[in-house]
């Protein structure tokens, strides 16, 4: 596909690299040429200086050849006036970024209406809702839903008292009595789709597929149920807290912020009922016990500053807070905030990525089925995506024992009629079925891709 992307700031050039990677004829423009040489040594495109709202760069840039077009400046405005041009001068699909609240609430529908708007995103509302998943299952380092939620998959690190070590998954549903697959696990640098008689260690990070029912009844049985986060401070007051903040509100959570700066705090307190506001640095130890981070069941970190998210967080976890997420942007960071033992470290970029790649791809599935959901997992070394299937395909009516899939897919679930099914070989995958796949090393457009 042909992709014209405008604005190369962190979101923008975390695009680039992923679309770069998927095999698209990327080009990038930005304002300021010194940005474009640095994307132009590090990345295969076509890399132009200009203003992304001026119709005759737009046709320089071959607008009315392009697939999709990108406008991921930092002006919400701008962003909308972009894809408006670009899609009057011939661009099939144009996807902006819109961050600003007032946007995102009753008006955002009639704007992607009027301006004939494919997708907008917002990277703080999309990380907020992937945090308060995480506080609502707090036992799991990540959570993804497929199938409108009626699906989980959730990842865990195994600590060496974790009741999985030492076993073989083959063991692991009759032990506990609960239907779900251990699809994924990372073991070191290395990802695996693991057969039956795959043992797990210590220090694994597995992920897990069943309907929200069953986890719960695996997490009981494994001592790892904990409730839902009731008490949640947040440091930082930014977008993504304001929308995090909002999310635990109405959950019925009490919430409470510290930031530096008195104005914010105030417009916290004005915007959100029942918030309570600090004004402080919440990266001292003194101010954090003062305020009662003791008394916390969850703690998440959203300053603009990556090292003050991070040594924030391992304060945090090293006061026995019960949950502790860090926001942090810079992935060599983010591999830091690993090693020192943050299991819950969540990146904008990342989670804009998922979103993006799942809607490229979809524009360019055959017929037969499509993409609903995809998401990247194991620090990117795997993916998980849900199909929909909408007619008779190859793997239609054929029992999984009989299908012939190519290495490292595994197929974790099917979704019928709200229906979870953790397949065995005998099922089958039905027309108008959901289908949630687990590839490594595989990128998949369709779901016949998975086939030999």
């Amino acid at each position: 596909m042909r992709i014209i992307l405008v604005g190369c700031g962190k979101i923008g050039v975390s695009l680039i690299s992923a679309l770069v990677a998927e095999g698209h004829d990327v080009v990038a423009m930005d304002s300021r040429p010194d940005v474009l040489e640095e994307l132009n040594n590090q990345y295969d495109v076509m890399c132009m200086a200009g203003n992304g709202a001026d119709c005759e760069a737009l046709l320089e840039a071959g607008v009315e050849k392009t697939d999709l077009f990108i406008a991921v400046t930092g002006s919400d405005e701008l962003n909308m006036l972009m894809c408006f041009l670009a899609k009057r001068q011939g661009a099939r699909h144009t996807i902006a970024r819109i961050r600003n609240p007032q946007y995102n609430d009753k008006s955002l529908s009639f704007l992607r209406q009027q301006l004939d708007l494919s997708m907008a995103i917002n990277p703080e509302l999309l990380t907020a809702q992937e945090m308060h998943h995480i506080l609502k299952l707090p036992a799991a380092s990540k959570v993804e839903t497929f199938s409108r939620r009626n699906f989980e998959m959730v990842e865990l690190l195994l600590k060496e008292d974790a009741p999985f070590v030492g076993q073989k998954l083959v063991d692991l549903r009759e032990r506990f009595k609960a239907k779900f697959l251990v699809c994924v696990v990372q073991r070191g640098s290395e990802v695996v789709i693991p057969r039956g008689d795959f043992v797990l260690r210590a220090g694994d990070r597995i992920g897990i597929t069943a309907d929200r029912i069953e986890l719960w009844k695996l997490f009981k049985a494994t001592g790892l149920a904990k409730r839902q986060a009731r008490n949640v401070m947040l440091l930082g007051g930014s977008r993504i807290a304001f929308y995090l903040s909002k999310m635990l509100l109405n959950s019925g959570s009490n919430v409470s912020l510290i930031d530096t700066d008195r104005a914010t705090c105030h417009k916290f307190s004005d915007w959100l009922h029942g918030i309570a506001t600090f004004c402080g640095d919440g990266t001292h130890p003194e101010l954090l016990q003062e305020v009662g981070l003791q008394d916390q069941d969850a703690f998440v970190c959203l300053t603009g500053m990556d090292e003050q998210n991070i040594l924030a967080a391992y304060y945090a976890k090293a006061q026995q807070v019960g949950k502790v997420i860090a926001k942090v942007n810079i992935d060599e960071m983010a591999r830091m905030a690993a090693q020192m033992g943050l299991e819950n470290v969540i990146s904008p970029k990342t989670v804009v990525v998922n979103v993006v790649l799942r809607y490229v791809r979809a524009l360019q599935s055959s017929m037969g089925s499509s993409i609903e959901n995809l998401y990247q997992l194991m620090d990117g070394k795997a993916e998980a995506l849900e199909f929909i299937v909408s007619g008779e395909a190859a793997y239609t009516g054929i029992p999984f024992k009989d299908l012939r899939l190519k290495k490292n897919i595994l197929i974790a679930g099917l979704l019928r009629d709200r229906k979870a099914i953790i397949p065995a070989g005998g099922d089958m995958i039905l027309p108008g079925d959901r289908v949630v796949v687990i590839a490594g090393q595989h990128r998949l457009n369709t779901l016949a891709d998975i086939l030999l």
